[in-house]
């Protein structure tokens, strides 16, 4: 009994120091970010081998260091942008970077648009928008000329309007129920098989645009895992980070996230609600068993 009482007691002491450690690191980089500081440097600074510390504080953080620094630059490279008018020049030597063209990778990469586009909120941009019944609660849709952008079920209306308001503040929002709205909300009420090819206007990074085109794939009454979609885009590794692509879906049941369940068979969670999740799954093997005959 005692030795496992010492163990689980060291056990404690290393998880402590650990997570000191990468509280250290975190501090670090936050304060010393303009610099871009290598791996090298903030490994060294809580005193850990490279290795060592881009393994630990992948595991703690839950991204790499390099990731992190990168998520605190373009975030202080937003403020700049939404709160002066600096310049994207400007813009990029403040935060640190060597140039418009880091800074025009870092906002591709991370943010799914130019720093351009950001720095214009949508300004010519025209979206249509509008709310719509569906078997699991109101939905709130939006569109452009080239597709729908937006697909969210809507408990608050004016939340889920000033949500897509706030990603594109200069845009020109028009309340109205087009063509292209209409076509998709028939995936309520017709076969799917049977629907025109419904267009997409996404804006996201290369890898959330894989997670999402692999969801696409998955059949009406089908379910994946997080892992099997790693698998899928050729990233064994990265269920993490396809967990966070799939909780990033903008555009509910037509890009069907809920379709995605745990390995462990639990159901998970949904960005909009558990329990919608659930009847959603039930909805679809109902529909497909009608389909067959059972």
């Amino acid at each position: 009994m005692g030795d496992k009482t010492n163990v689980t007691s060291v056990m404690n002491e290393q998880k402590t120091l650990d997570y000191a450690r990468i509280a250290q690191a975190i501090g670090y980089i936050r304060e010393n970010f303009k610099r871009q500081p290598g791996l090298d440097e903030i490994a060294g600074e809580v005193a850990l081998s490279t290795a060592h510390f881009q393994r630990m504080f992948t595991e703690w953080a839950g991204v790499s260091p390099k990731k992190f620094l990168q998520y605190t630059s373009i975030e202080y490279a937003k403020r700049i942008l939404n709160e002066t008018h600096a310049s994207l020049f400007d813009a990029a030597q403040e935060t640190g970077l060597s140039g418009t063209g880091r800074l025009y990778d870092l906002f591709v990469n991370i943010e799914g648009m130019t720093p351009g586009e950001y720095k214009n909120g949508g300004e010519s941009l025209s979206i249509n928008y509008s709310f719509a019944k569906s078997p699991f609660g109101e939905i709130f849709i939006a569109s452009t000329d080239k597709g729908i952008c937006c697909m969210e079920f809507a408990d608050d209306h004016d939340a889920a309007f000033n949500s897509l308001r706030k990603k594109f503040p200069n845009a020109k929002f028009t309340s109205i129920v087009d063509e292209v709205q209409q076509n998709a909300l028939f995936i309520f009420t017709q076969d799917w098989s049977k629907l025109k090819e419904i267009k997409l206007h996404l804006k996201g990074t290369d890898f959330q645009l894989k997670v999402w085109e692999t969801l696409l794939k998955i059949p009406v009454g089908g379910l994946t895992t997080y892992g099997d979609i790693a698998v899928g885009i050729n990233n064994p590794r990265a269920c993490r980070a396809v967990g966070t692509a799939v909780g990033e879906n903008p555009v509910a049941f037509l890009i069907p996230c809920h379709r995605v369940i745990r390995a462990s068979g639990e159901l998970g969670n949904y960005h909009w609600g558990e329990i919608r999740k659930t009847a959603m799954i039930g909805w679809e093997a109902a529909k497909g068993e009608v389909k067959r005959g059972l």
